[in-house]
């Protein structure tokens, strides 16, 4: 069932990711692609660019939000709601403050650093949170991520940075072209090299003393997922900025369909996860055309709506 599953939906995602090519404020027909240069070079230059980093946030951010799950042993948290996100951006504006000429792979090292500080923060809190309620661990994450990022927005508008801090906290592609995007190819091959670890984060999430107790070198796999999601949540923010929910609402469904099982689930929460910020972009380009609604704010309904679901609505 999670094979054919897997086959239809990447089906439906090839259509979807084709029908992005050809959707813009600039007409262009598939047939234009082989007789036009410059559809050619709009293709090359603008629309496969914008795809391709679609594809790979939502993937990218759905296998995080997945491992983080595992590793808190919660199904409410996710990155971008729990500081990661957050903690990306302080750094990126304490680099563009003292370093404002820095290279962009340097803006993303630093990045990733203060994420991964400000997530074993949030595990610092969690680990203090009584089991009995896993709802608190949810609230204190938006309340942790709530506060960084009200510090951030301080900061921004000390620098005069807040026209920046828009582009880091509203997540759109609009701004994605060749040679401003590659980057966020690091975020997918992070994503895959956590795949290969998907089992030991499996054991992971059944708590410190099993996973011991299985032979499993709990901090060395704790801090494999720290830098993993560190690294996919930077590099995000950095290229189309914060997408919230992905991580969270995908990999409950995904859960609730087909099982906890991370060594087979894993690759349909990266199908599911492109498929839904790839129609959200797709939403966000047609809703106004000829302008176009950030894919953050699009996320942002949506995954309101099934985190409500998730929460009140009953296991089949």
């Amino acid at each position: 069932m999670n094979t054919s599953a897997q086959l239809i939906g990447l089906i439906g995602l090839c259509g979807l990711s084709i029908w992005s090519l050809f959707i813009g404020v600039i007409d262009m027909a598939p047939m234009d692609i082989l007789r036009d240069r410059e559809a050619f070079s709009l293709l090359a230059i603008s629309r496969f660019p914008r795809t391709a980093a679609v594809l790979i946030s939502g993937a990218s951010l759905a296998i995080v939000g997945a491992i983080m799950q595992m590793m808190v042993r919660n199904r409410f948290v996710e990155p971008m709601t729990s500081g990661t996100g957050s903690g990306a951006a302080l750094g990126i504006l304490w680099v563009s403050i003292v370093l404002p000429a820095a290279p962009l792979l340097v803006k993303m090292m630093l990045a990733s650093l203060t994420a991964l500080i400000c997530t074993i923060g949030f595990l610092a809190i969690v680990r203090r949170l009584p089991p009995s309620q896993p709802l608190y661990v949810p609230l204190v994450g938006i309340i942790y991520g709530g506060v960084i990022g009200a510090g951030v927005t301080y900061f921004a508008y000390q620098a005069d940075l807040l026209q920046y801090l828009d582009i880091w906290t509203n997540g759109e592609f609009s701004g994605v072209l060749k040679g401003r995007y590659e980057i966020i190819w690091i975020a997918a091959l992070t994503a895959l090299l956590a795949y290969f670890a998907a089992d030991q984060f499996a054991i992971v999430g059944l708590g410190r003393d099993r996973s011991v107790n299985l032979g499993l070198n709990y901090e060395q796999v704790m801090l494999l997922g720290l830098i993993a999601i560190s690294v996919v949540t930077a590099l995000i923010v950095t290229t189309p900025g914060m997408i919230p929910f992905v991580g969270l609402v995908v990999p409950n469904i995904v859960s609730r369909l087909f099982g906890d099982n991370l060594r087979q689930t894993l690759p349909t929460v990266a199908l599911f996860g492109a498929t839904l910020v790839l129609l959200s972009d797709i939403t966000g380009r047609l809703v106004r055309f000829p302008f176009e609604v950030p894919v953050g704010t699009i996320m942002g309904i949506v995954g309101a709506f099934v985190f409500l679901w998730l929460l009140y609505g009953r296991r089949a």
